[in-house]
């Protein structure tokens, strides 16, 4: 075995010249990879995947770069579920356009970390300038906020949630919870409210703060699938009447299933009242602040005192491209951090600026490059065509399931997801639809989402595909019946 190519770097002068041939090989193995799949996922199931990788992945030994590379990437295409398909619409993963994806090889090649600005110059430099975009975006006056990109908005929310339960630390103990822990006696009292469509993280997040996943308290929706305002504003009085203190407000802008987006006005009302912190998950829903059509539906959202995006989502980003916005830079201040081989305070005096306070993580990613990028490309009018298209899409499929005898529509799209199933003559319709979804899988014909609402399965279309065409997605939903009635009759 020659070491030669498998020990070159992809970085410096040579670089370019030692990646070139290995890009050559990576795209053709993606294209056989992708060609053998023949679908939106293998045929076959978890067997055909283990299948193609029956060969030890790590054979100590070493094969080469050349084998290497081309082997295990056919088959990772292969074994892949692949979001460009137009029959792999089951959750919030979008095809990246091939202009991000070009971006990220080149953040990939120069591997700049973000903790200090003399690791990544250029990078601390493009990410304060997207978040400073961003900003401006959901209304913030951008000299003010502050933020970082993140991994998601899982991180997004925690983080989000992090600085909240300092400012409430701060407001009732004058202490700050990074430092000394939460204090004894307001131990069991500190609270988060969010309706009960609310992203599972904000609980996960409330375990990891210290606070308890219990902490954490459901506000009832409206017949709108909203929170309710009123249920809110008793839930917050009834709090504080009790002695517990509401670290945050956490309303959704884009709910995972139905999409939908909470009353962000009213809420940022009530919250202000209670002088409650108001986090805006729109890791989902934020995408439509590129659109002059959906963009009304975000109204309120810059009285949020932080705001979670990910652009991995309506941004077609490679994994990973999320957002945390703060309102205000000073909500930063309890994760900032002096390490004197990284950001010592005379560096940063003379301009040499850290972005070390803006982040869970140390090492971290020029992700924004990519972000940069794509907005470059595209501005804020083409992302919105984007958004537009695959907001057209999802009218056109409900317009489709409504008028289909043997499907039912939940409820009218409001961003990209339809939520239907199919209505058996006989039968239990649980089983058939969740039955009919795993046929689909098995056959590698197609990746449906599925939830469950009201006690009963159903399922989901979450059209991310901006290329997607109308007679592909009824071509879909006709495949969907014809398996189903299949499943009904055997």
């Amino acid at each position: 075995m020659d070491l030669t190519t498998s020990i070159q770097l992809a970085g410096g002068i040579s670089g370019p010249e030692n990646l070139r041939p290995l890009l050559a090989t990576a795209l053709d193995a993606l294209g056989k990879g992708t060609v053998d799949r023949g679908g939106p996922l293998p045929t076959g199931g978890a067997d055909a995947v283990g299948a193609l990788f029956a060969e030890d992945v790590l054979p100590w030994e070493g094969d080469g770069a050349e084998t290497a590379l081309d082997g295990l990437a056919k088959a990772f295409a292969e074994g892949a579920a692949d979001p460009a398909h137009p029959s792999c619409v089951a959750h919030l993963h979008t095809p990246p356009l091939a202009i991000a994806v070009a971006a990220d090889l080149v953040a990939g090649v120069l591997n700049s970390s973000l903790d200090s600005w003399d690791q990544a110059p250029s990078g601390t430099h493009v990410e304060s300038q997207v978040i400073h975009a961003l900003a401006g975006l959901v209304g913030y006056d951008p000299e003010v906020a502050s933020g970082a990109v993140t991994s998601g908005g899982t991180e997004s929310n925690l983080t989000g949630l992090l600085l909240a339960r300092e400012h409430a630390l701060s407001q009732a103990a004058g202490a700050h919870g990074v430092e000394s822990g939460i204090p004894p006696e307001l131990h069991g009292r500190l609270r988060i409210l969010c309706s009960e469509a609310t992203h599972f993280s904000v609980a996960r997040s409330a375990g990891v703060l210290g606070l308890g996943e219990e902490a954490v308290v459901q506000v009832p929706l409206g017949s709108d699938n909203r929170m309710d305002p009123q249920a809110l504003r008793s839930t917050l009085a009834d709090l504080r009447s009790r002695g517990d203190i509401p670290v945050a407000v956490v309303a959704t802008a884009g709910t995972t299933d139905l999409g939908v987006i909470d009353p962000l006005p009213e809420i940022a009302e009530i919250a202000a009242e209670h002088s409650t912190w108001l986090h805006v998950d729109a890791a989902y829903g934020g995408g439509a602040l590129f659109s002059e059509r959906l963009a009304p539906l975000l109204t309120g959202v810059d009285r949020a005192d932080s705001v979670a995006l990910d652009l991995h989502k309506l941004g077609w980003q490679p994994v990973a491209a999320g957002i945390l916005l703060a309102r205000r830079a000073a909500a930063f201040d309890p994760i900032e951090r002096r390490v004197a081989y990284l950001n010592t305070a005379d560096d940063e005096a003379a301009g040499f600026q850290s972005l070390l306070g803006r982040s869970l993580r140390t090492t971290r990613r020029p992700d924004a490059f990519k972000i940069a990028v794509t907005f470059r490309a595209l501005g804020r009018r083409g992302m919105g065509e984007l958004v537009d298209r695959c907001h057209e899409q999802a009218r056109n499929a409900a317009a489709t399931v409504r008028e289909h005898p043997r499907l039912e529509l939940y409820q009218e799209p409001v961003l990209t997801t339809v939520i239907f199933r199919y209505r058996p003559e006989s039968g239990d319709p649980d089983a058939i639809n969740a039955e009919v979804r795993r046929t689909l899988l098995r056959g590698g014909r197609a990746v449906v989402g599925r939830t469950e609402l009201d006690g009963s399965v159903w399922l989901k279309l979450t059209l991310l595909n901006p290329n997607t065409t109308e007679p592909e997605i009824n071509d879909l939903l006709a495949e969907l019946v014809t398996a189903a009635v299949d499943e009904e009759t055997r």
